[in-house]
């Protein structure tokens, strides 16, 4: 199966993601974030009562996930938190922009962040 590649623009890169503020995380003595989703509505209630399933929830980012979710503060584009990935892990951070755009991406879909309106 072929890989799909990921094309990005320079308008997505320019985009201002902001945390989700339903989210809180913790962060362990080794510097991994956890998130801490709390599973509300009624289909989770039901969940919760019938199979036991959790009332919260945890992802564990990994080291770059870890050190990119301090860096989502209202303010900073994908391009600067970009730069500051470069810098903190050289080459093992390639292809760069593209692992951040899909990264942005799946915190997006799962409701994690969302995003500002470009910045002018």
């Amino acid at each position: 199966m072929k890989k799909k590649k990921i094309v990005i623009n320079k308008n997505y890169l320019v985009k201002v993601p902001v945390k989700n503020s339903l989210i809180n995380y913790t962060t362990d003595k080794d510097g991994i974030v956890t998130l801490e989703i709390e599973n509300t509505g009624w289909a989770n209630r039901i969940a919760q009562k019938l199979f036991g399933r959790p009332k919260i929830s945890y992802v564990h980012l990994d080291e770059n996930g870890s050190f990119i979710w301090p860096l989502i503060d209202g303010e900073t584009d994908i391009i600067v938190i970009g730069e500051k990935v470069k810098e903190q892990f050289g080459e093992k951070a390639e292809p760069l922009y593209e692992r951040l755009a899909q990264f942005f991406r799946i915190l997006e879909s799962y409701k994690f962040i969302s995003f500002q309106n470009d910045k002018k």
